[in-house]
């Protein structure tokens, strides 16, 4: 039995380490073409490398939604910037900074799934308000309304605190339902 932990942890171990060169491989061939930035595919590389470590230890060894939450998040970053240094995106990093909220609603998602096995509202909330924050913020980032953002901040700071009270209620009725089932 003892034997059978050893060969499974030495098969993972393995696994990491081929999907670090195939990854490592991808990003050098990218890397090697005078048109892309060197130091985006680098960057890349180095999240979508930290995520795969992170869940490969989430998933195997640990099983934390925490953990889970920050594979994903790498990887959507890392993968956004490998598509950002081939060029596939006519905006730059500077643009579109409001992705990572968006980034950090979608992978907070998975997360909760694994944690709960369901959607649970205590992660499917803040999920959307990172999304729709990003969203909005995106907006403003890529000019399509004709104001400014702390333009819209002066005339509709009130619609802020309605939000955070609307997301707050959402999370206390979610939070109540689940306490009350635990007790029957």
């Amino acid at each position: 039995m003892h034997t059978n932990l050893k060969r499974s942890i030495i098969a993972q171990i393995v696994f990491f380490a081929g999907l670090s060169l195939v990854l490592g491989g991808f990003a050098f061939l990218l890397g090697s073409d005078d048109t892309i930035s060197q130091q985006y595919v680098l960057l890349a590389f180095l999240f979508v490398l930290a995520g795969a470590g992170v869940a490969f230890f989430a998933i195997k060894l640990n099983k934390r939604a925490l953990y889970l939450f920050f594979a994903y998040f790498s990887i959507l970053v890392g993968i956004f910037l490998f598509l950002s240094a081939l060029t596939l995106f006519p905006f730059s990093f500077k643009q579109a900074w409001p992705l990572v909220a968006v980034f950090s609603g979608l992978a907070l998602i998975p997360a909760g799934w694994r944690r709960y096995r369901t959607l649970n509202i205590k992660f499917i909330v803040p999920s959307l308000a990172f999304i729709a924050l990003g969203v909005c913020l995106l907006i403003f980032s890529f000019r399509v309304v004709p104001f400014k953002f702390s333009q819209f901040i002066l005339h509709w700071w009130p619609l802020l605190i309605l939000l955070a009270g609307v997301l707050l209620i959402l999370l206390t009725l979610g939070t109540k339902s689940t306490s009350e089932e635990t007790k029957l």
